[in-house]
Formats: structure tokens, sequence, C-alpha cells
């Protein structure tokens, strides 16, 4: 967003990532901005827009708001960041559309009829977010766990890792992570559309497409030979069963004293009894079956020594460079991850005779599942807090945590191991307060910030229920979130 503005003579002031509210609006007020932009990649940033927003409201700012980033949408944008304040607050999609909405904020003469669309259309979009709120109750928890997956754990026997514990990879060969590459989301990196390799077929953007995969693949040939970047990984398997819709992590096969609770969330939308309202629990064996199975983590990296790259492309005022190494590692972390979990599988006996294509494995033609904290399966980032401590992750991987789960470096990908045949990947959803009650008494966290950390998710206002009153509306210390 920022070089696409720049390009067109704006001028951008990027104060960086995890910027609190009072040094943005400080910044705006001390340099004038035209404009305020806020970018949100995980999902502790949705609440911390609308944050902001207010404090604009609060301290008498008339400037125009942009909203953008990977977790954010133009529903969100109009439910929960518009009404907090009055002058336009605008979802911007992706940069190519940045000109165009700056152009049109900035012009006295098209402002007035663009501000006025916008309002429109996001008074639309609020009318259809409280229809369908009103259109489709959820069932309760009870009724939701009464639907849960149903599996034979009686002619089950989980497969038993090779290993038990963590198993530190340092450094993983670049070399052998280039071929599980997935150039797809590469070029979406760049906003064209399509899929590897038929994407060079488009009529539109087909040649600049194979101009760009060019660019990168030289580039990449220069980071695997010259080293300039380090990847390192660790993974590993523990033994684990279900407790309700949690997930023990026991030290040993004696299964006493858990090492640590993963807590998983349940669907709860009414899809019919044919349909199950899933949780990952459901793929790990509930502890009165006796079994004892088992729980994988992993968390791999291609980022380190990437900022001495950057501050060489900075350095030559190449923009073009930057942006390409940034989509280069972010395509490594991910193949290592994909690298990583078909030698877990291995590990775990059960996919010791896959015999998969690359595309078999894009398409993830394999089974098990590997859902990570802070998307749709698991969508609560502070459960990567547990998969951290298990495997050591800071020291054995150098990936550490932001105050807000995010991963440092960026180029990180984390997740857990499931190896059901049954489990697949799914969306929780909308859930109702009746779980966040029992998921906060479940992890021992206080109300609010529960609701924080999952309010994408929430089919409640926060603030209604709470004048509502009823269980659960008492915060406990915000301290508790460590």
């Amino acid at each position: 967003m920022g070089v696409v503005l720049a390009c067109n003579n704006y001028e951008v002031i990027d104060l960086g990532v995890m910027v609190p509210s009072d040094r943005i609006l400080k910044t705006a007020r001390e340099r004038g901005a035209d404009i305020v932009g806020l970018s949100g990649l995980i999902t502790p940033s949705l609440e911390e827009m609308v944050h902001v927003a207010r404090e604009m409201q609060r301290e008498g700012f008339e400037v125009p708001l942009l909203i953008g980033g990977a977790t954010t949408s133009r529903a969100h944008t109009a439910v929960k960041i518009a009404p907090g304040y009055g002058p336009p607050v605008v979802h911007v999609l992706d940069a190519s559309r940045a000109v165009g909405v700056v152009s049109q904020l900035k012009s006295a003469e098209l402002r007035g009829a663009f501000a006025a669309e916008n309002r429109r259309e996001q008074e639309r979009l609020r009318r259809e977010h409280q229809a369908r709120r009103s259109e489709k109750p959820l069932l309760s928890l009870q009724e939701a766990r009464r639907r849960r997956t149903k599996i034979d754990w009686a002619s089950y026997a989980p497969p038993r890792p090779s290993f038990t514990g963590a198993r530190v990879l340092d450094p993983v060969p670049l070399e052998e992570v280039v071929p599980f590459i997935d150039w797809s989301p590469f070029f979406h990196t760049w906003e064209m559309k399509g899929t590897y390799p038929r994407i060079f077929e488009n009529p539109e953007w087909g040649a600049r497409a194979r101009e760009l995969f060019e660019d990168a693949q030289r580039l990449l040939r220069r980071i695997v030979d010259e080293r300039l970047l380090v990847a390192r990984a660790v993974y590993g398997f523990f033994p684990a069963n279900a407790v309700g819709d949690d997930i023990e992590v026991y030290p040993d096969e004696s299964r006493q004293g858990p090492l640590g609770t993963l807590h998983t969330l349940r669907q709860q939308a009414d899809k019919g009894e044919e349909e199950p309202d899933q949780a990952l629990a459901d793929f790990v064996a509930p502890r009165e079956t006796g079994l004892t199975d088992y729980l994988g983590a992993f968390a791999v990296t291609s980022g380190h020594r990437i900022e001495v790259l950057l501050e060489r492309f900075e350095r030559d005022h190449d923009d073009y460079g930057a942006i390409m190494t940034k989509a280069l590692a972010d395509r490594l972390a991910e193949a290592m991850a994909e690298r990583v979990h078909q030698r877990a599988r291995v590990d775990w006996g059960y996919g010791r005779a896959e015999e998969l294509s690359h595309d078999d494995l894009i398409r993830e033609r394999y089974r098990g599942i590997r859902p990570a904290p802070g998307y749709p399966a698991c969508p609560d980032h502070t459960e990567k807090r547990l998969l951290f401590d298990l495997l050591q992750v800071e020291e054995t991987a150098g990936i550490r945590l932001t105050e807000t789960f995010a991963m440092y470096p960026a180029s990180s990908v984390s997740g857990f191991y499931f190896s059901h045949p049954q489990a697949r990947y799914f969306a929780v959803g909308k859930i109702e307060r009746d779980q966040v009650l029992d998921y906060q008494r479940r992890k021992g966290m206080d109300l609010r910030s529960v609701e924080r950390w999952l309010a994408p998710n929430l089919n409640y206002e926060p603030e209604e229920a709470e004048a509502a009153g009823g269980e659960g509306s008492e915060a406990k210390p915000a301290a508790a979130v460590r």
C-alpha cells in the first residue's frame, strides 16, 4: 500500500507494526496527515482498529480513516469500526484500489459523493449483518456437543510416533524446501489472481506474471546459493487425550499431570442431524476410552537474517526487491510447514507408505491436518502459548511471540498435528455467549479478554450482554491473560 501510494506522489508516513493508538494520533496531528490508515494481519488488530477509531472520535479528528489488511473485511469495517467514528471510514480491499480511494477522499469535488455512497453501503451491510443474526439462531453449546463428530473409538488404535518430545532441525537446507513451494499464493501477493502455472495463460496479466516469476526465480537462487536467509524448525509429539472440548497433553504414557491443555472451540451452527458440529478435540481419543492418543506440534521459520537483506534493498531504494524478498520468505515458510509435516507423518508411522505428487501435497491429499492458532478451526491466538511452551520454540527455532501473539520473524508458521483419518479442516464460525462463558471458565481467563480475542466469532455484542448482566458479566484481573 505504501509503495503504491508513494509511486503516485503521496507522502506516506509508515510507523511500522504494533503501534499504540496514542502514537498514531500524535504523529497524525504533528505531521498534518490528510488520512490515517490502519492495517490488520491478525485477529487482535481488528479490536485495536475499533479502539483507534473511537480515540479519533474522542479527540475530534476529522480526517478519513482507511482500513485494510488480511483479517479485515467490508462487513467488519461497517459493523464494528465505522459506527465509532463520524468521518469516512473506508475499507480498501487491496493496494491496487488505494490510489482511487485516496484521490476521491482528497478531492473537494468528489469526496462528498464518495463518502455518501460509502455510508449507504455500510448501512446496508449493517442491516444484512443484523438480519443474519436474527434469521439463523445458533444451537446451544449443550446441543452442539451432542452433535459432535461421531468416531468409533472402540475399533481404533491411535498410531504411535517413533519418538515423543521435540526434535529440532537447525538449519533446514533451503534447497530441500524449494520443491515444496506452492507458487499460486505468491502471485496473489502481487494481486494477480490465478493458479500456477495456468496463470501464465491469463490474457490480461499472464505476461506480467511470467516476468514476475522469472525475477522471483533469480532472487530465490541467490537466497539459496548465498545462504541469505536461514531456516529453522522444531516439531514433536506428545501423549494426549480429549477431556470434553479440551485436549490434555501429557509428559509421558502414564497420562499423569498434564503438561498443558489445548482449549478448542465448537461449531454452533444448526446444520441438521446429519452433519456434525465439530471441535478439534473430536479428533483425539477421549480420556475415558483408555486409549493413549498423541498430539503433534510444529513451528518453522525462514525469516532469520531477512532484516540484513531488506536493509540492503532499502539502501538501494529498491522497493521491488524488498517486497519480493518478503514474498519469497513467506513462500519458503509455508513450504517448510509442508515439508516438516511430511516428515512428521513418516515419524508418526501412518505416512510411511505415502506416494504423493507435488500437486497432491498442495491439495492436502494426505491423512491428518495441521491447524494453526488464529485460523478458522482454532481462532484463539492465545493457544499459541501452549505450542511454544511444548516445543520451547523461542530457544529451539528462534521465533518469539509478540504481546498480541503474532510471530517474529514474520515469515513463520506454527500449528498442531492431528492424525485421525476423519480429521478435516473446518471453520468454527459464529459462537454464542454460553460457549464463551464455558471457554472462559476452562481457560481461567477474564471474560473481556476472551471476547477481545474471539471478537470476529461472537454472535452477540459484548456491550449489550454486559448491560444485561447475568453470569460471567464481571471481569477478572487482566493479568490472568498471561
